[in-house]
């Protein structure tokens, strides 16, 4: 069955447009219960958590709504990071979580995303089969008297989330010494990332982006607009900066000198980091075709290989549960460490960053630029009508680019998974060929188009 809700990454769109009516999340939260709920009795609960959007409220009731007309109590834990409610599905025992963001965009749009009693995502099976339920069993054997759900505001979710953090953190190491910039993206983790290392011993916490009134989530601020998290490590003279999204399960950082670190340098750090300390369970992490071949690079230096996935953190997920990966990760600062948490969690990941940093004694501009990038160019291209991806001028276009790097640099064409982009990059050593094959490309696709 073609799934007309589940994109990849769950349900996103326009708040209150479309799919995120409250009658539509209300009727997916009822077939997501029923799913949950098949041959089986007694009681059975699922724990909701959110970041800062205004429409979060009416997502959360919408879905409470559905959960407690099929008989299952609901867990409100209001604003904690992904991670968080990924953790309280498995630490409360529940049949399943839910997490109601929009991760990095802006306010207006919202959605969810659906885990299972593991913590982690459902399977595009599991999806399209609760899509199924929701057009056409979501009226039937519906709960009544003492068999309705109940729901109740589970205090202390936040707290308990912080523990869980803390020891990640190895034990032996404190962050005194350190002025640390944390930008909250006015988003899910503006409590829990400060209170966090504040804990942990730093000197002093400069937070910035903790200030949610529903429409200032990822406004100018956070891990995709990280220039006030740069600024004020400067003006502030911090040691390091932290940069998170709405939903915190990314993470950007910045070094003494506001200059940026990407998802890639970070990956670098912790992959060799974790092979010096004996954490990694293979010699290898997971990142998609996005990173650059700058990492794959410095991994292979190190005795590491790079296993490359499609893009989004779902694919690197799951090719780390398949094949035994325990560090995985996008350029964009999606992380994962799945001895510590089932899903991508920026403060997490900037733990393990900080205690390199800190196990290094060095200041963060030496510790974080782990290797040199190379050039990279990426630009989107537009088309209407049926994509031109197939099109076997474009097919003869790419492989005469992939020819003309041979070994000395990468092409990528790829269309989008959510909108009518054609999605062009190119990388190599030479800036100049990397411009050139790149409006090459560019120019074939426009053509096609016209």
């Amino acid at each position: 069955m073609k799934k007309n809700y589940f994109g990849t990454d769950g349900v996103r769109g326009k708040a209150n447009v479309d799919k995120l009516t409250p009658d539509n999340v209300m009727r997916l939260g009822m077939a997501a219960g029923k799913y949950f709920l098949q041959n089986d009795v007694g009681r059975h609960s699922v724990c909701i958590g959110k970041d800062t959007r205004l429409s979060g409220y009416m997502i959360e009731n919408a879905l409470a709504a559905g959960f407690i007309s099929v008989g299952m109590d609901v867990n409100l834990f209001g604003p904690l990071p992904t991670s968080g409610v990924s953790l309280m599905t498995r630490t409360l025992r529940a049949d399943m979580g839910v997490m109601i963001t929009a991760s990095h965009n802006k306010y207006e749009d919202n959605g969810f995303k659906f885990f299972g009693p593991d913590g982690l995502k459902l399977s595009d099976s599991a999806e399209a089969a609760i899509e199924e339920i929701s057009q056409e069993k979501w009226k039937e054997g519906l709960a009544v008297g003492s068999d309705l759900g109940r729901a109740q505001r589970f205090e202390g979710g936040q707290s308990r989330y912080i523990e869980i953090v803390k020891n990640t953190f190895p034990r032996d190491m404190r962050l005194s010494g350190l002025k640390i910039v944390v930008d909250c993206a006015n988003g899910a983790a503006y409590r829990t990332a400060p209170k966090t290392m504040w804990e942990l011993g730093a000197d002093e916490i400069i937070a910035i982006g903790v200030e949610p009134n529903g429409l200032n989530i990822n406004k100018d601020c956070g891990s995709t607009a990280t220039d006030l998290m740069s600024r004020t490590v400067v003006e502030q003279g911090a040691d390091v900066g932290i940069a998170l999204d709405g939903d915190a399960d990314r993470l950007i950082m910045c070094d003494e000198k506001g200059t940026i670190i990407d998802g890639d340098q970070l990956l670098g750090l912790i992959g060799t980091g974790w092979k010096n300390s004996g954490l990694l369970s293979r010699d290898g992490i997971v990142a998609t075709v996005m990173s650059n071949l700058g990492l794959e690079r410095h991994l292979d230096d190190a005795g590491l290989e790079l296993v490359r996935t499609q893009v989004g953190d779902r694919h690197v997920s799951a090719r780390m549960r398949k094949d035994g990966y325990n560090i995985g990760g996008e350029q964009s600062g999606h992380m994962l460490m799945t001895d510590y948490a089932p899903t991508g969690d920026g403060t997490v990941a900037a733990l393990q960053v900080l205690a390199e940093i800190v196990r290094q004694d060095r200041p963060a501009s030496e510790v974080l630029n782990v290797f040199e990038a190379v050039p990279q160019r990426l630009k989107n291209v537009k088309y209407s009508g049926k994509s031109p991806m197939d099109n076997p001028l474009l097919l003869e276009a790419i492989n005469d680019a992939k020819s003309d790097f041979g070994n000395t640099g990468r092409v990528l064409v790829r269309a989008s998974g959510t909108e009518p982009l054609i999605r062009v990059m190119a990388e190599g050593d030479d800036m100049g060929k990397v411009d050139r094959i790149t409006d090459q490309l560019v120019e074939v696709i426009h053509g096609l188009c016209a």
